[in-house]
């Protein structure tokens, strides 16, 4: 194997772990134009991609698609319980407090799996990488805002948000481990079934709009399952596989970045000086983040 097989690798999963932040950085636009509830639009999200899923699994692991649940079935139920957790809360999250305090918190996982991977893993962060953070979130908050409120409705939805970012990180951490040694496409057809069964009940319990009115309120539903599911999560599952828990996690700020631009181009909202200012300035934290891991 030559010595740029590695290199070219790294840059592929970074290619990937991008493109998926960018499909996934769409599930807001849906989201935001669904015409059923909340969390009923997260579990259409997941139950209208898991034929395709399970279709892509079964064609391509054969036998080893079952085998592979069973061997690891302990952390594909982690995987779905947490992705539910963080879609359910989230949502939870937009109706009490803003749109962009909700997103902003939610994209605090870097945090915590920083915190996780020193205090589980033994693995000290550097201090590029700290700083590249630092810089990043710091863009992110200038690029999303926030008016954050110390009281009332705002302030549980503000702290949801919080817990949404914990939710986020546990997924990523255990999809990190598991994805080494299972294909993308089991991971995704399992927890996949996991979450829609969790979602399934939250939202018949909260007694929101399960059924779009219209058939374009299905594509759009439809759109949500296949773009940011089906491509966004998948391909962020497979980069991983391939690259620090660490940094996919902070390379994912990447997602706030391309929503503000396709709220900008597909729904009209302004893009300021200071929130341009903020995009680049996420994009230097998740290189300098990146450099720093290359180093370790």
């Amino acid at each position: 194997m030559s010595s740029s097989s590695p290199a070219r690798a790294n840059w592929i999963a970074i290619g990937a772990l991008l493109l998926g932040a960018t499909a996934i950085g769409t599930s807001a636009l849906f989201v935001k134009v669904s015409e059923t509830g909340p969390v009923a639009t997260a579990f259409w999200r997941v139950f209208l991609a898991l034929p395709l899923l399970w279709l892509w699994s079964a064609l391509g692991q054969g036998e080893r698609h079952t085998e592979s649940f069973a061997r690891e079935r302990k952390l594909m139920l982690a995987i779905g319980f947490f992705f539910a957790g963080d879609l359910a809360v989230w949502h939870w999250s937009i109706m009490l407090t803003s749109v962009a305090n909700s997103t902003l918190l939610a994209n605090l996982a870097p945090i915590f799996v920083a915190l996780a991977a020193w205090l589980l893993y033994r693995q000290r962060p550097r201090a590029k990488f700290v700083a590249g953070l630092a810089i990043a979130v710091t863009g992110m908050t200038l690029l999303i805002g926030g008016d954050f409120q110390l009281q009332g409705k705002e302030l549980i939805g503000d702290a949801l948000g919080v817990v949404t970012a914990m939710f986020y990180a546990g997924y990523q951490l255990t999809v990190t481990r598991l994805r080494a040694r299972v294909a993308t496409s089991t991971i995704m057809a399992w927890t996949g079934l996991v979450t829609a069964v969790i979602l399934l009940p939250i939202a018949l319990a909260s007694g929101e709009q399960m059924l779009p009115v219209t058939a374009m309120g299905w594509v759009k539903l439809a759109g949500l399952a296949l773009i940011s599911q089906v491509a966004g999560q998948s391909l962020i599952a497979y980069a991983m596989a391939h690259l620090p828990s660490t940094f996919s996690s902070v390379g994912l700020l990447f997602q706030p970045v391309m929503a503000t631009l396709f709220a900008w181009l597909l729904l009209g909202e302004a893009i300021g000086t200071l929130q341009l200012a903020g995009g680049i300035i996420v994009l230097i934290g998740i290189r300098m983040v990146h450099l720093a891991e290359n180093s370790r």
